[in-house]
């Protein structure tokens, strides 16, 4: 696959490291000198240019990219860069980092964004994910199709512990896709029994994050 990361800092740098070890081939756009650091990640295309100027994105042939991450510390940028790489250049998949959380209602099909990172929102999913447990917590939001990934921890008290996953009477527009238990990542089957303390990750629509609710007791 490869990757286009419009932003070498550090989070561009740490994105294409981790893509480059897991074998796929990426190029770092970077309009400031300074930040063109090779070294860091050797294994990557460099390329000096403003990722928001049509010739640049031609230079560096966008459009032979499976996936454009646009990841500067500027919202501004990043939606250009995500609207050229989806209009112009036909990206099948367009990622985008959203720093300011007043900015996050932007990004999304019309501006190109396939997916968005919110980092304010993230670190307060992660903080309430940490900390909650019998409460359902959206993670995340999967902006082509506005499913939510969301997380619930089984309290020991629960009266679904015990059971089985074909006990969960989900809605039609949800799904559970794994099952943490300590270190153990486990693929749920019908004949799995929920423990106290699992965390059951859940895919669905907003409007079934309700029934889901009252399906697990809360």
């Amino acid at each position: 696959m490869r990757v286009a990361i419009a932003g070498a800092g550090n989070v561009g740098r740490s994105i294409a490291a981790e893509l480059v070890e897991n074998g796929h081939q990426v190029l770092l756009v970077e309009q400031r000198r300074s930040m063109l650091k090779p070294e860091r990640v050797p294994e990557a295309e460099w390329m000096l240019a403003d990722a928001c100027e049509l010739e640049s994105l031609q230079q560096a042939a966008l459009e032979t990219c499976d996936v454009t991450v646009a990841a500067t510390g500027d919202d501004k940028v990043n939606l250009v860069v995500s609207l050229l790489a989806k209009t112009e250049f036909a990206v099948p998949r367009v990622v985008a980092r959203v720093n300011r959380a007043e900015n996050e209602w932007l990004f999304n099909q019309e501006w190109g964004v396939d997916v968005s990172v919110s980092k304010p929102r993230l670190l307060a999913a992660l903080v309430e994910e940490a900390v909650s447990v019998g409460d359902l917590v959206r993670l995340m939001t999967f902006r082509q199709s506005q499913a939510n990934l969301v997380e619930f921890t089984l309290a020991a008290n629960n009266p679904l512990v015990g059971s089985t996953v074909d006990d969960l009477q989900l809605p039609g527009d949800a799904a559970l896709v794994a099952i943490l238990r300590g270190a153990r990542v486990i693929a749920p089957t019908p004949a799995d029994t929920l423990e106290a303390k699992d965390e059951l990750v859940f895919v669905c629509n907003e409007e079934a994050e309700d029934t889901i609710r009252t399906v697990l007791g809360r």
